[in-house]
């Protein structure tokens, strides 16, 4: 009885783990289709990235006038 008992749990486990992989290959195929959204994100990302340099190189500099300088921005 003990044997068939294991048996039936590693079928089972076998079965569960198999599904478990098979839905993962499905839905890691579907991912490459947001390429568009993608490009976008990271267009806003690079925009947002120059941004930061622009005011970190503001706020670095030895004599700075903040206020003049985010107003000329």
């Amino acid at each position: 009885m003990n044997g068939t008992f294991v048996f039936v749990l590693c079928i089972i486990a076998i079965v569960t783990c198999g599904n478990i992989v098979s839905t993962y290959l499905k839905r890691r195929d579907k991912r490459p289709d947001n390429n568009e959204e993608l490009e976008d994100t990271l267009s806003k990302v690079d925009a947002l990235e120059e941004r930061i340099r622009v005011l970190e190189r503001i706020v670095t500099e030895k004599r700075y006038d903040l206020k003049g300088e985010i107003d000329a921005l």
